[in-house]
This record gives C-alpha cells, sequence and structure tokens, in this order.
C-alpha cells in the first residue's frame, strides 16, 4: 500500500484532489489550482490529464470514486489508508516547499 500512496501523491493535481477530500467531501472532479488563474485552454488541458491520467490512477488504487457522469469524486474505499499522509502535509503545509501540493 505504501507503493500505491507514494504513487497517488508523486502529482500535484492529484495531491491537491486529495487534500481537498480532507475537508470537502464529494467535490469536482477538476478544480484549477489555489491563486491560478487558467484560460479556456488550459483548463481543457488540465480536464484531460485528470480525466485520462490522474483520476483513473486515484481510482484504480481505491483513494476515490469517480461519478463520470456528474463529474464529482468522493472519499474511495481505501482513503483511509492515505488519509493520515495527508494530514501531515496539509498540518506542516508552512514547511513544505513553495511549489505544494
Amino acid at each position: 500500500m505504501l507503493d500505491e500512496i507514494m504513487a497517488a501523491l508523486a502529482n500535484g493535481h492529484r495531491r491537491q484532489l486529495l487534500i481537498g477530500l480532507l475537508e470537502h467531501n464529494p467535490q469536482e472532479a477538476v478544480q484549477t489550482p489555489e491563486g491560478v488563474q487558467v484560460d479556456g485552454e488550459q483548463l481543457a488541458d488540465l480536464q484531460v490529464e485528470m480525466y485520462h491520467n490522474h483520476l483513473p490512477r486515484l481510482e484504480v488504487a481505491g483513494f476515490i470514486t469517480w461519478d463520470r457522469e456528474q463529474h464529482v469524486v468522493e472519499k474511495g474505499p481505501q482513503f483511509e489508508q492515505i488519509k493520515p499522509v495527508l494530514e501531515v502535509f496539509e498540518e506542516n503545509a508552512d514547511e513544505l516547499p513553495v511549489d505544494w501540493p
């Protein structure tokens, strides 16, 4: 399970989504990074990346369940396995690198 957790956390978009689920469950499947302005093309690229890469990976690992029709994700059956790591990251956000999550 540790390998799955580390793989899930290896990408900033996946980290942001998983950390967001700590407080907002369910949530929109694709969200723009907080404080970042994106144009329509950038948002479209992010949506493609999320729908064809990140969301399927998180779903296969069991960290999320994904309603493709409603474009919503929520905590999956294995979310409790990754939750302690997410909480450590969230509690220590001020000590993490600037480009975190």
